[in-house]
């Protein structure tokens, strides 16, 4: 097949190792860690992609995106002309870790415990990075904003219940990818946690997902193939996560 891939850059190491030993043909685009910050912008960015690409005369067999839903930024995207595939991931934590049922049992008890990953920390100065679980929840708002809608006593339980003090609350996740063991971040990790007084989980990660996208692997209980014509919609749940609907 001839595929075109959008991905984040913090997964080139794994997506190169992946694409190095693929039968198939692809064209690569890769968006900044930076671009995440506002999911509207990613949205901007991978659009442009996917339109750069219906008007460059190729004949992609398909559009790859190497994102979960990323806080609402793979929402709304399609192709008149391609279908597309992604993951059925939250985020790239997910692809990270190799299955959506790993990173519900990481992250689903605490969705702001932060993480690092080789990929993510050589693209920032920030070591650790949170996943996008409490927005896709629609657990992102503020204290003022829970009291707006539900009243102060409410809002304060919803608070605790977001940020409970236990152990957890102060635990780092590295996840280790393979063949990055020589590269030095996870030293790194280690020493910026006992820094900032938290403590560290090291968890192997698994390339598997990324492997399956790359290499053609669509079952329908891991990825998501978008008919040229529709859009991608949330689903907002563990299993699902993602699917389409909505002509163009």
């Amino acid at each position: 097949m001839y595929l075109k891939l959008i991905a984040c850059n913090v997964l080139l190491r794994e997506i190169y190792r992946e694409v190095a030993t693929s039968p198939h043909t692809f064209d690569l685009y890769f968006t900044e860690k930076g671009d995440h910050e506002k999911s509207d912008r990613l949205r901007a960015i991978i659009e442009g992609e996917i339109q750069k690409a219906e008007e460059s005369g190729k004949l992609y067999d398909a559009i790859l995106l190497g994102y979960g839903l990323c806080g609402n930024a793979t929402v709304g995207l399609g192709s008149s002309k391609f279908s597309l595939v992604l993951p059925r991931a939250h985020d790239c934590c997910t692809l990270f870790l190799g299955s959506k049922q790993k990173f519900q049992e990481l992250f689903a008890s605490n969705p702001s415990r932060p993480f690092a990953t080789p990929g993510y920390m050589e693209r920032s100065a920030d070591t650790f990075q949170t996943t996008s679980t409490r927005q896709f929840l629609g657990l992102d708002k503020s204290y003022d904003e829970y009291v707006a809608l539900y009243g102060e006593e409410n809002a304060q339980y919803i608070m605790e219940t977001l940020s409970p003090k236990t152990k957890d609350d102060t635990m780092i996740v590295y996840i280790a990818m393979p063949g990055t063991e020589s590269l030095g971040w996870e030293d790194k990790c280690r020493r910026e946690a006992q820094r900032e007084g938290k403590g560290f989980l090291r968890v192997e990660g698994d390339p598997r997902l990324i492997h399956k996208l790359i290499h053609g692997e669509w079952d329908s209980e891991e990825f998501l193939i978008v008919p040229r014509g529709q859009k991608i919609a949330p689903v907002y749940d563990w299993e699902e996560v993602v699917t389409f609907k909505a002509q163009l």
